[in-house]
């Protein structure tokens, strides 16, 4: 029931499966909340946004102003200094020469993560390819983890926070998968990582390929030392040789004749992995995937990738997702969930801290702005974005025609439009050739072979640019937010502006998203949404150290033939 003041239509507010959930922020965050309070007669209302700590404590008072006279839509802006849980209530008062009236909103729950479950820089490499060796007879020598920790640092100078590394696990030989994806492999085929499981052992396991339990820990030590975080796979599946296929029949689905169904995703057949049935033994399975996570955690992990999540049922990320919250909360799980978006959104609901995205295929101005402003706006209360410019598994099409400038204003628009953003290993070195014409795969994809890769020798390489993007990113706070992104109007569908500000930090981009020739506009930037006062302004951009005196209404010309794709600008506030 309402109280004598009607609160209503608060926000932000999750309401799921029966229940307020916890909307998402991380500390020192600024969070908007709006709500709506009336009433009867002709009272004025005050209003604040008060917010309490897990036990109940008040930690913090805002005082909340109408949003225009006369709506009854009120506004205030919050945060919380440290991770942990904590709820908010709107309470108001009226006053007039004849009574008090006091009103309180229900409590609205707020979970404050640690930084990294919304910033954060990802480089994804196979530890089998680094480091990896061509032999004289043609064979490969696979790479380990004591080689591929000998990229470590070169990532690390690129800037990067998170290395995520695919399934390490032991993989199966049933139904081995040969290169590019073929179904009569080689001995020498080194198998998808993803067919989890043999006689070495499943989930829990190392690949004997790449060392030992004291290799991988060693691994994980090296890259702490280097400050980055390492990120692995969570897949909820296994190959025909994993020991649960013999120990847990009934976690795997049964044709009419009995056998084991292999995974499909149409047109897509996975021969070589089975799906788990969480109908049968769900207790059994959710203490098994806890235990799973529980070892990884224990070795120094602290970020997980779920392979394919929206394939699982909702309730049991929801379950397994709070039990782990509970007792570790600085673990974070990133949802690989390209799918529909009110299944990626309701997986954001139940517990999963960030998500792949469909930035991977928003190519044109509107397209961008328009997802920009969802995931900014409309879904940021509890879907958090992460956007890859590619994938192991998708080599979008506009990346095939390999031109350089095509690579490099992705990685702007990536590394500036989301605070998290993700590359695939050879993505610097303009890795492109597809498998064929109109399918988004590799040719020779690196799923199902092992790739050498000659860092040193690599003279063409995106590496300068995106060790560039990844720095600005750390010394600008506004570019570590999501909320304060706004979209500014051009006069060119091929050039894109838009801004992001946090305090004295503002941050205006222009990318030019044609990657053939050069483009010139009209911007007209939105002093007000800037908080800019009078008409005229110095930017510097970030990526040349060039100065400009620029006004509401600026002409831009970039061109990508001469290495000019953009401008990423701090603006210098007075």
């Amino acid at each position: 029931m309402i109280s004598r003041i009607a609160i209503s239509d608060v926000s932000p507010s999750i309401y799921f499966g029966g229940e307020f959930v916890p909307v998402k922020a991380v500390p020192h965050e600024e969070l908007t909340v709006y709500a709506t309070a009336v009433i009867e007669g002709h009272d004025q209302l005050t209003a604040e946004v008060v917010v309490h700590n897990a036990f109940g404590k008040v930690v913090s008072r805002h005082a909340m102003t109408e949003v225009a006279p006369g709506t009854n839509r009120l506004q205030a802006s919050i945060s919380v200094a440290e991770v942990g849980d904590y709820f908010f209530v709107i309470e108001a008062d009226s006053t007039s020469q004849y009574r008090t009236v006091l009103g309180s909103s229900e409590k609205y729950p707020l979970r404050a993560d640690r930084e990294r479950a919304l910033v954060g820089a990802w480089y994804e490499f196979f530890p089998r390819s680094e480091g990896a060796v061509r032999n004289s007879d043609g064979t490969i020598t696979s790479g380990n983890f004591a080689t591929a920790a000998l990229r470590i640092p070169a990532v690390a100078a690129m800037g990067f926070d998170v290395l995520y590394l695919p399934p390490i696990h032991p993989i199966g030989f049933a139904h081995r998968k040969g290169a590019n994806n073929s179904l009569t492999p080689t001995a020498t085929d080194p198998g998808v990582p993803w067919a989890i499981g043999n006689a070495d052992g499943g989930h829990d396991a190392i690949n004997p390929e790449l060392g030992t339990m004291a290799d991988f820990e060693s691994f994980v030590t090296t890259a702490t030392k280097n400050g980055l975080e390492v990120a692995l796979d969570l897949a909820l599946q296994t190959s025909p040789d994993h020991p649960w296929v013999h120990a847990h029949p009934e976690w795997f689905n049964k044709r009419a004749d009995g056998t084991i169904a292999y995974a499909e995703n149409p047109p897509k057949k996975y021969q070589d992995i089975y799906p788990i049935n969480f109908d049968d033994d769900y207790e059994g399975i959710r203490d098994e995937v806890l235990r799973i996570i529980r070892l990884w955690a224990s070795k120094g992990v602290k970020i997980f990738r779920v392979d394919n999540p929206h394939t699982k049922p909702v309730h049991f990320w929801q379950e397994v997702l709070a039990i782990i919250n509970n007792e570790t909360p600085e673990v974070i799980f990133l949802a690989e969930a390209f799918t529909a978006p009110a299944m990626m959104h309701t997986l954001g609901k139940a517990g999963f801290h960030q998500s792949y995205t469909y930035f991977t295929w928003r190519t044109s101005k509107w397209e961008l702005t328009e997802y920009g402003r969802e995931v900014s706006t409309q879904t940021s209360a509890f879907f958090r974005p992460n956007f890859w410019v590619n994938t192991p598994d998708i080599n979008p099409f506009h990346l095939h025609t390999g031109k350089p400038a095509i690579f490099a204003l992705r990685a702007v628009l990536a590394a500036t439009l989301s605070p998290s953003w993700g590359m695939y290993a050879g993505y610097e070195l303009f890795e492109h050739k597809a498998f064929s014409e109109g399918r988004e795969e590799y040719v020779d994809s690196e799923k199902y072979e092992i790739k050498v890769r000659d860092w040193e020798k690599a003279e063409n390489t995106l590496a300068p640019l995106i060790t560039q993007l990844n720095t600005i990113r750390k010394n600008n706070m506004a570019l570590q937010r999501l909320r304060t992104l706004v979209f500014h109007t051009t006069d060119s569908d091929a050039i894109i502006a838009y801004s992001k500000r946090d305090g004295d930090n503002l941050i205006l981009v222009v990318v030019n998203l044609d990657p053939n020739f050069a483009q010139g506009t009209m911007v007209h930037w939105d002093m007000d949404s800037l908080g800019l006062v009078g008409d005229h302004f110095t930017a510097r951009d970030l990526l040349d150290d060039t100065t400009y005196n620029w006004s509401s209404h600026t002409f831009v010309s970039l061109d990508p033939t001469v290495g000019k794709s953009a401008h990423i600008a701090q603006v210098k506030i007075s």
